[in-house]
């Protein structure tokens, strides 16, 4: 049995304002050709397919687009569950309707454990998929005293460690934070206190676990236990991260692995330098259009730093002016050092505006008024 399992499409997400729908569509469309180059037996999506319960219209025609190649006219099952971010009314609808093309989506928790049977070309397997829920959820459907997410957990996964598989492997699907995880930026905490962790050790008796919500690929308590990491970049947090699905095989309930890189359309980056050494250095970069937050170090103010840096790099996303920050943290909070810094913070600023330096005259009457001022304000 081969499968690919995916996690943390986030369809419709934005990235500093920036919608990030095209680059969406195409790493989907390098994951079609993977399904095709592998022929794999199915494909696993471990939740938060949409990133908000009300997703874009253009994110809902993409997953339709998608699905209908892979399960429509590659004819390779789907088996997708909903994250925290996804609407589990809403991503689940019609799903009963949908089994009979391959298509098994669990939006909903129900009451009983769903147990899918997979018929691969060499071998079967049986998927067992747990949307993401709630401890008080789970209290309610059960009628059980559970207040962390790991108490939940425990109670779902007991009756699929009982179900007879007939000696087919067993994998579990599940959208959770187990403890110890990497995290990053762009993920939306599940709970607070930390009462969202889950121990690994629940997993550890299944040939294997296909996790999401955490971006990083990852595993933990057991190679076998995975996060395949999140489709794309969603956050400048996320810059050394290699975004990957990963290829799973059963062989005699032991499973092997190989993670398959997405080319980025546009990669998110951080880039840091002085002004002129990053203008110059864009003009011959090749990457120019990635998606980048640039740290200026220059201490000196700048006229329209993010215009000029656009002109060079169409893609800046976010400006952080680390050299005057850090200047500032340096300064000694007292009125005469306070004086003399908006005195050359109006001078950088005049010299960028008329091309020229202050004369002495009106340096003296700008510190005048500066002077003015702070005797009024004290």
């Amino acid at each position: 049995m081969k499968f690919i399992h995916t996690s943390d499409w986030h369809l419709g997400r934005q990235l500093h304002n920036q919608l990030l729908l095209d680059e969406q569509r195409d790493a989907l469309y390098q994951l079609i050709a993977m399904i095709e180059e592998h022929d794999v037996d199915a494909l696993i999506v471990a939740g938060d397919i949409y990133d908000r319960a009300i997703p874009p219209a253009a994110a809902v025609s993409l997953l339709d687009e998608v699905l209908h190649k892979i399960v429509i006219e590659l004819k390779v099952p789907v088996v997708m569950i909903a994250g925290n971010h996804d609407s589990h009314e809403r991503l689940g609808f019609g799903a009963r309707q949908m089994l009979d093309s391959g298509l098994y989506i669990t939006g909903t928790l129900q009451q009983s454990f769903q147990a899918i049977k997979l018929e691969g070309k060499q071998s079967s397997a049986w998927f067992y998929p747990i949307p993401y829920v709630e401890p008080a959820t789970i209290r309610q459907l059960y009628d059980c005293d559970v207040t962390t997410h790991e108490e939940a957990m425990s109670v779902l996964v007991e009756p699929i460690k009982a179900h007879d598989s007939q000696g087919l492997p067993k994998v579990v699907i599940s959208h959770c934070f187990l403890d110890g995880g990497s995290e990053s930026e762009s993920e939306r905490p599940l709970s607070m206190g930390g009462a969202d962790k889950i121990s690994p050790k629940l997993f550890e008796d299944f040939d294997y676990v296909a996790l999401g919500h955490l971006h990083g690929p990852q595993y933990k308590g057991g190679e076998h236990i995975r996060y395949s990491g999140s489709l794309l970049k969603y956050s400048f947090s996320e810059q050394h991260q290699n975004k990957s699905v990963t290829l799973v095989e059963l062989d005699d309930g032991k499973a092997s692995y190989q993670l398959l890189p997405i080319k980025m359309t546009r990669d998110v980056r951080i880039i840091e330098g002085e002004l002129a050494e990053l203008l110059a250095q864009g003009l011959d970069c090749p990457r120019r259009a990635d998606y980048l937050m640039v740290r200026l170090l220059d201490k000196n103010a700048i006229l329209d730093a993010m215009g000029k840096l656009r002109s060079v790099y169409p893609n800046v996303l976010h400006l952080e002016r680390t050299g005057l920050m850090a200047q500032s943290d340096e300064l000694n909070i007292s009125a005469d050092h306070i004086k003399k810094g908006e005195l050359d913070m109006f001078s950088d600023f005049f010299s960028q505006v008329s091309g020229e330096a202050l004369n002495d005259a009106q340096k003296q009457t700008l510190v005048t008024l500066i002077d003015k001022l702070h005797s009024e304000v004290d």
